[in-house]
């Protein structure tokens, strides 16, 4: 599978809340304004039970906000410099 730049699942997220207020869809999540913020804001993830939230709520999967935060940490972490580990020798 080829990655290429995806993007924050909030941005995604922005675009399924259309006219919808933060504080209007927080409330209906059952989340602070301020942790839904973030998450649109690209600066915090969704973790799986934000994904299943989303999932009710949205009528979507949860798999489809779970793969998506997936793709984007390792997507950003594809960028930075780290240690490579050599392959593993089984029997």
């Amino acid at each position: 599978m080829v990655m290429f730049d995806p993007p924050h699942p909030g941005s995604v997220l922005r675009d399924y809340l259309g006219d919808v207020s933060v504080t209007a869809a927080a409330g209906h999540l059952g989340v602070t304004r301020a942790a839904l913020s973030r998450i649109l804001n690209g600066s915090a993830g969704i973790s799986a039970e934000m994904a299943l939230k989303l999932g009710d709520a949205l009528g979507t999967s949860p798999e489809l906000w779970v793969g998506m935060q997936t793709q984007y940490d390792l997507w950003q972490l594809s960028k930075k410099r780290r240690v490579k580990i050599p392959r593993l020798v089984t029997a």
